[in-house]
């Protein structure tokens, strides 16, 4: 029999984590007690949005956390425009589930090392997609143990 909680838990849904970039978009997902994040893979910009409808059809979700990136200095530009103009489609197709921006940098460093330390071949290191599915896991991650 399932307690309050962990049924609460599981209606709730899960959180996307979105690593956007102008080619590929990598996307996470967090297991249903939002504990850990699991890389769901990468997607052209306009799949990845039909992906975060699948995954909300299938699953449920809660909120979406997008990747902010912002320069060194922790200031906005030219990729922070581009990523506003990805978040201004995902809440017009999905109205009313929230939407977080969250600090990426570093995020493809952390994933390729990740992947390093995972023993990952170097011939699968290099494809670029595999990185930008770990680092939208590693944002999702670092979303979840902050909210923690």
């Amino acid at each position: 029999m399932e307690t309050d909680i962990t049924k609460s838990a599981f209606e709730q849904g899960r959180i996307i984590g979105i690593d956007y970039g102008k080619r590929r978009v990598g996307i996470a997902i967090s297991d249903p007690l939002k504990l850990f994040s699991i890389p769901v893979g990468t997607f052209p910009p306009r799949e990845a949005l039909k992906e975060v409808s699948k995954i909300r059809e299938g699953d449920g979700v809660e909120a979406i956390v997008v990747g902010w990136p912002l320069t060194e200095e922790g200031e906005e530009g030219e990729a922070t425009e581009r990523v506003q103009r990805f978040i201004n489609r995902l809440k017009k197709a999905h109205p009313g589930i929230p939407l977080h921006k969250f600090d990426e940098r570093y995020s493809s460093r952390r994933a390729m090392s990740a992947l390093v330390e995972a023993n990952v071949k170097m011939k699968a290191r290099r494809q670029k997609g595999r990185i930008d599915s770990a680092a939208a896991a590693i944002i999702l991650q670092d979303y979840l143990d902050e909210s923690a």
